[in-house]
């Protein structure tokens, strides 16, 4: 075995496995002929898996000669790992060296899809008995959950016998296989089968396979065991052309309950893409497919928002490329989201709720970076009940921070909800640690309210006074002025405010051009119907005053169907200018709509421009699945 190590050492990766809401573009590698290094690895990406777009100018992204034994690697196929690598195997051949040359195939894993570690796996130097061995094609790995174990496939063929489809587990490593290849499955004809891929559809594995030398084309064959050798031959052939073909594979399209089978049509040198929701009937799309690029064999991998601007960042984004939407601003499940602009590092940071909790049951709080408001950095946990907290242990819910500068020095206070409380932590750093008070700030009721809870608490500074002022409630909402210290309240200043009956929870309080705005939230969150409303003051602690159409934020179906509960914002100001904008939870898109009262905990963050009508009123806010343009400090 030959190892090759084609970037630095890679640590084992904290890439948690992506939903199916966040994936929306795909990675498509391939191959492109047998020619002057085409026998490489390329990247092509899309937005909606119809439309692909070569990277890195359609030159590779690997070299075939520091990662191959032939000099040359073909059948490239990509594969998203449980643990959170990726893994891509590939036939290591050039045909220069004739089709019955190559013994060997690639096997490749890496952390990020663009720095990767490849090892070369000789099936005949392996092993014994493989004398008569003439070529080893088109291996692919998929997940055996029976045995816990990343099965790699392959086609082979010894002396003057059929090509069989083979296997082998890997090791822990993704570097080699463990054990003799075994025959993984037995055609009824007992005639030659190549190019397998295998995907998995309601509980049942379904292998795409090309007959050789006799009535060639796709067929399918499905098990629900990947080695039980019992499989089920479809009767028919799956491609739609008379032409000859090979190099299928099959994905699902993201958010969609339709498979797009795809497959080399390699004497006109070009593919064709068919469709099926049942992977048994499939129906031709080519007039909705583009490339800019000719493909050989090849795969697609659904990908990340993330792992789509990864992949640009690194090799250039392609002429003509769509923008990519920002919305949800993150992936996975986040909700409540409060918005700072650190004046010390002329960044963003986002402190938002960890949902995807059953009831809202989150213990632990984190926060993100950006430059620009749409690529966001994972900075880590900032404060975990469970270990920094003395006082309470469980709903870690609603944040709110504050920078204040003295003296040339930074501090950072955090207020935060926890076991219906709040609760304060202060830091030197907008990234934390914080310590924690060592008791709720927040653990009492005004007196003659009897309703709501004390949560989601606002922290504001006054731009006219200088002073720091703390809003709370649900259902009520109240207001005190911070001490000095900024972990404690000025008892005396506490008092109520009326927002009326539409007040739910979840106050937002800024200032623009001499008026404070009070933003809340309506209904409750698992509501489609939660949403955002708004009066202005003289003051920062009122009288409120309530325009006659204040509803600023909510669903809209007219125009971007599938949004529901859009509530519980942040609001931000681009410093020096009058550029505002919203962030807000909502139910995840697409399937929060059919989780019923585990929307409420299964939200997402979105972001969207907030702009002013002339007298200064909050014009209505269109909620989009786009998002925006990244913005300038």
């Amino acid at each position: 075995m030959i190892l090759l190590i084609l970037s630095s050492f890679l640590s084992i990766p904290s890439i948690a496995q992506p939903l199916e809401k966040d994936l929306r573009a795909y990675l498509f590698t391939y191959f492109t002929g047998g020619q002057g290094g085409q026998e490489a690895i390329y990247y092509a990406v899309s937005i909606d898996g119809y439309n692909y777009y070569a990277l890195n100018g359609n030159n590779p992204v690997l070299n075939s000669a520091d990662i191959s034994s032939t000099g040359g690697v073909r059948d490239p196929y990509i594969t998203r790992g449980a643990n959170g690598y990726y893994y891509m195997v590939a036939t290591d051949m050039t045909a220069r060296l004739g089709w019955d040359s190559n013994r060997a195939m690639v096997l490749m894993k890496s952390t990020d899809l663009i720095n990767w570690t490849s090892s070369v796996i000789n099936i005949q130097n392996k092993f014994e008995g493989q004398e008569e061995l003439k070529r080893v094609w088109a291996p692919q790995t998929i997940f055996d959950k029976d045995v816990n174990k990343y099965m790699v496939y392959f086609s082979m063929k010894h002396g003057d016998g059929p090509d069989i489809i083979y296997y082998a587990y890997a090791n822990e490593d993704f570097t080699d296989i463990d054990g003799e290849p075994r025959q993984l499955f037995f055609p009824e004809d007992g005639r030659s089968c190549i190019d397998g891929d295998i995907i998995i559809k309601d509980g049942l594995y379904h292998m795409f396979y090309k007959t050789e030398g006799h009535g060639n084309g796709i067929r399918v064959a499905t098990t629900e065991n990947l080695s039980s050798g019992l499989w089920k031959e479809s009767t028919d052939y799956k491609q739609q052309t008379s032409e000859s073909v090979e190099g299928s594979t099959v994905f699902k399209l993201n958010q969609s309950d339709h498979y797009i089978l795809m497959y080399d049509v390699y004497m006109k040198g070009d593919f064709q893409f068919t469709s099926s929701t049942d992977l048994q009937t499939f129906e031709v799309i080519d007039e909705d497919i583009s490339m800019d690029f000719k493909p050989r064999h090849g795969s697609i991998l659904p990908i990340t928002r993330t792992e789509l601007n990864s992949l640009v960042k690194a090799w250039g984004t392609p002429d003509s490329f769509p923008r990519i939407d920002t919305n949800p601003i993150l992936e996975g499940y986040y909700a409540d989201p409060e918005i700072m602009y650190s004046k010390k590092y002329e960044r963003y940071f986002l402190y938002p709720t960890s949902d995807g909790f059953t009831n809202w049951s989150g213990t632990y709080f984190k926060t993100f970076s950006s430059k620009d408001l749409v690529s966001w950095k994972d900075e880590g946990i900032i404060l975990d009940l469970k270990k920094d907290v003395s006082w309470t242990d469980n709903n870690a819910w609603a944040p709110t921070i504050i920078e204040r500068e003295l003296n040339g020095n930074y501090e950072y206070f955090y207020y935060y909800t926890a076991n219906k409380y709040i609760g304060v932590a202060k830091s030197n750093e907008p990234t934390g640690p914080f310590i924690d008070s060592g008791k709720p700030l927040i653990d009492f009721k005004l007196e003659g309210i009897d309703v709501g809870i004390e949560i989601d608490p606002d922290v504001f500074k006054d731009p006219k006074s200088g002073k720091y002022y703390l809003y709370w409630g649900n259902s009520y909402l109240a207001v005190a002025e911070l001490g000095e210290d900024m972990v404690s309240i000025k008892e005396s200043t506490i008092s109520l405010l009326t927002p009326g009956a539409t007040f739910r929870e979840a106050v937002e309080v800024f200032e623009r051009n001499g008026v404070y705005y009070f933003l809340w939230s309506e209904n409750d969150t698992r509501s489609p119907d939660y949403r955002v409303r708004y009066a202005t003051a003289r003051s920062p602690i009122g009288p409120l005053e309530f325009p006659d159409n204040n509803l600023i934020l909510s669903k809209n179906e007219d125009v971007n169907p599938g949004i529901f509960g859009t509530g519980h914002n942040s609001v931000i100001q681009i410093p020096g200018t009058d550029q505002w904008y919203i962030i807000y939870h909502r139910f995840s898109v697409p399937y929060g709509i059919t989780m019923g009262r585990a929307a409420g905990y299964h939200r997402e963050l979105a972001i969207d421009e907030m702009n002013f009508g002339p007298i200064g009123e909050i014009l209505p806010v269109i909620p989009t699945h786009t998002g925006i343009y990244p913005v300038r400090k």
